[in-house]
């Protein structure tokens, strides 16, 4: 089953651009890349796929063809030949490192083809191997699990996704909105489970997928992991790393394990690069450019909030809490807008920041920093809808900012308000959890009502 994913677009302003290089799609296993591909392939008049897991396909590359000679030969062994735009779709390319260093003949000898890369585990594969794609012969693009946006796309909900898309949400669709952005934590955005979730409107049946992913992520440190100890301390980061999700982390003693910081350092940094989970460092000074400061314990943020709950074991709370701030402490929803975040934006990694105060006697921090015109503004998520904002209050008497935003459950609105110490007077803008994904829209409404 395929879907309409928020990809397409990207994939379709790349194959628009005069200036258009071959392309790198990165992103975690089993979040959509290849369907997304072939599905992006149906506007073509010509599709090449070639899959260099398979011998025969990487045999392809292993000559000393240059690349019109090998596009050539590759038309051949496939019997086909291309008429009108045909886009050659090359994936598992870490498998193959000619066919890595060809990405840059193709774009210097073959500019009318349109190229497109993947894989999975793809830096993993490529430290390994001491390969690397040319610099500035190709671009990227990076894929996550399904935003909420897609999610609702995926299951039909089209009317509740054109409330979404307005701003403000109309009052009416609050509480139908709020009710599938609940099921989308739950479901999660891996597209099987989705698909499952779709097929069978069943939530157990959705629990089997993520066992199976779940055991898959674990069966691929053998692929990458250098030895046996190093296996060990990969796996067990996996298995204890949804415990420790919404935390700030110290690497020594990670999951009460007796493992050392730097073995733990650098098992979290390789399933950072197989984008399995994210190390959100904090920054400590309210401006821009951001600064994280590594030398702080940084947060720990999973790949997909489905994942998470299946790795807990927190499914069925589903069908007992009425707020996600009764659920996981509430660290599923900062998850889940985490992830969020995370999805917006398809051209890099931006990891989302926090910001942190640290002193003996007043500690203060923001679960998320928004950047947005020069400008930056404090995020906190509170998943019910009450919850104080001490944290908030300190980051606007410590910066220039006179706007706060709270991610919470209840409706949008906007308040007046001043900060309990120094009366400083700010504007607080209340949204939606379902709204993360659209921080920069309601911004920008604030800003042309101001005018």
């Amino acid at each position: 089953m395929s879907f309409e994913r928020n990809i397409l677009r990207e994939l379709r302003d790349w194959r628009a651009s005069e200036y258009r290089k071959p392309l790198v799609l990165r992103g975690a296993r089993q979040v959509g890349k290849t369907t997304a591909i072939k599905e992006f392939a149906k506007e073509f008049d010509c599709f090449i796929y070639l899959n260099l897991e398979k011998e025969e396909d990487r045999e392809l590359f292993n000559s000393s063809l240059d690349a019109r000679k090998l596009f050539q030969f590759i038309c051949l062994e496939r019997n086909i030949t291309p008429t009108g735009s045909t886009l050659l779709f090359i994936d598992e390319i870490q498998h193959s490192p000619n066919a890595v260093m060809q990405m840059r003949y193709f774009y210097e000898e073959l500019p009318d083809l349109f190229v497109i890369s993947a894989g999975s585990l793809l830096e993993i594969m490529m430290d390994m191997h001491k390969i690397s794609f040319p610099v500035g012969r190709v671009e990227y693009r990076y894929m996550f699990p399904m935003s909420f946006e897609e999610f609702l796309r995926a299951i039909g909900e089209h009317n509740a996704l054109g409330y979404l898309g307005t701003v403000p949400v109309p009052q009416i669709a609050h509480n139908k909105l709020s009710g599938l952005f609940r099921l989308y934590t739950f479901v999660g955005g891996m597209p099987e489970a989705v698909a499952r979730y779709k097929e069978t409107q069943d939530l157990s049946q959705v629990s089997d997928v993520y066992e199976a992913l779940f055991s898959a992520f674990k069966d691929d440190v053998s692929k990458y992991a250098r030895n046996v100890g190093e296996t060990n301390i990969i796996r067990h980061v996996i298995e204890t790393s949804p415990m420790e999700t919404g935390n700030r982390i110290t690497f020594e003693r990670f999951g009460n394990s007796g493992y050392k910081s730097k073995e733990i350092g650098d098992a979290l940094r390789t399933l950072e690069r197989a984008m399995l989970l994210y190390l959100r460092y904090p920054v400590t000074e309210p401006v821009l450019p951001f600064a994280p400061d590594l030398k702080l314990r940084p947060h720990l943020q999973f790949l997909d909030s489905g994942l998470l709950n299946h790795a807990l074991g927190i499914a069925s709370w589903y069908f007992k809490e009425e707020s996600l701030s009764d659920i996981y402490s509430g660290k599923l929803a900062e998850q889940v807008v985490g992830q969020e975040l995370l999805a917006a934006n398809s051209r890099r990694i931006d990891k989302p920041l926090f910001w942190t105060r640290e002193k003996k006697q007043s500690n203060a921090e923001v679960d998320f920093l928004f950047a947005k015109d020069g400008e930056v503004f404090p995020v906190e998520v509170k998943s019910g809808k009450t919850g104080t904002l001490r944290s908030l209050h300190s980051y606007l008497e410590n910066s220039g900012c006179s706007i706060g935003i709270r991610l919470y459950g209840g409706e949008y609105s906007i308040e007046q308000a001043k900060t309990p110490v120094q009366k400083k007077p700010y504007t607080l803008v209340n949204l939606p959890l379902y709204c993360a994904a659209r921080l920069g829209d309601y911004l920008a409404l604030m800003q042309s009502s101001a005018r």
